[in-house]
């Protein structure tokens, strides 16, 4: 499953580390979904990401 994560991101001007900040998830998990590592995770966890980037869940989806 691939998100469009590190590309919004980036749009944003946001770290990383910021994002898993204000997403209260870890950086690894940030960087594993970016790189498509991580298999399962959790629908909260993608709200909570979307939301930190200010973007509805859909637009991370690729």
């Amino acid at each position: 499953m691939r998100f469009r994560i590190k590309e919004v991101r980036e749009e944003k001007g946001i770290s990383q580390r910021e994002l898993a900040k204000r997403a209260n998830v870890s950086r690894v998990t940030i960087h594993e979904l970016e790189r498509g590592k991580k298999g399962a995770v959790m629908t909260s966890a993608l709200e909570r990401i979307a939301e930190a980037l200010g973007v509805e869940v859909g637009e991370i989806w690729k």
